[in-house]
Order: C-alpha cells, then sequence, then structure tokens
C-alpha cells in the first residue's frame, strides 16, 4: 500500500480544500482517505501523513497545531491537526 510523498500531499491539500476556511484536518482522515477505509490499514500511513504535514508547513502551505497551538510536528508527540496558512 505504498503512496507517494506527492500523493500523501494531495489527498492532504484535498481534505483541507473541503473544508471552510480556518478549518483543520485530523491526519487520520488522511490516512483514511488514501486507504478508502479498508480496515485499521490506514493506521500505517500516519507517520507518511504526519511526514507530508511537515513538508508542507515547511513551504509555508500549512499550519500544524496541538491544542489549537502552532507546533513543530518533528518533536511534538501526541495529536495533532493541520490547516491551511492564512
Amino acid at each position: 500500500m505504498p503512496f507517494s510523498d506527492k500523493a500523501v500531499e494531495t489527498a492532504l491539500l484535498k481534505l483541507l480544500d473541503q473544508r471552510v476556511s480556518g478549518a483543520s484536518v485530523c491526519p487520520s482522515e488522511v490516512a483514511r482517505a488514501l486507504d478508502g477505509a479498508r480496515g485499521d490499514e490506514w493506521r500505517e500511513l500516519m507517520e507518511p501523513v504526519r511526514r507530508a504535514a511537515v513538508r508542507l508547513a515547511d513551504r509555508g502551505g500549512v499550519v500544524i497545531t496541538q491544542r489549537g497551538v502552532p507546533v513543530d510536528a518533528r518533536s511534538v508527540q501526541g495529536p495533532i491537526r493541520i490547516r491551511r496558512s492564512e
């Protein structure tokens, strides 16, 4: 079930495009969208989704938050959310 970095980034941005301005997505939503919601296979995609979010954040396209506060996903543990940059 390998997905290219570009495919993961595209799926993430597509989900964000479907949300109202300022809304965020959970990495698990992106993983499930990529996987097609087949059982628990989406869990294997969580780390690639987080890495895609970091790449997009580095380019200024998204902001990664935890409890509503911007964070660096490279160093933060626990649940994060991803939203478009303003």
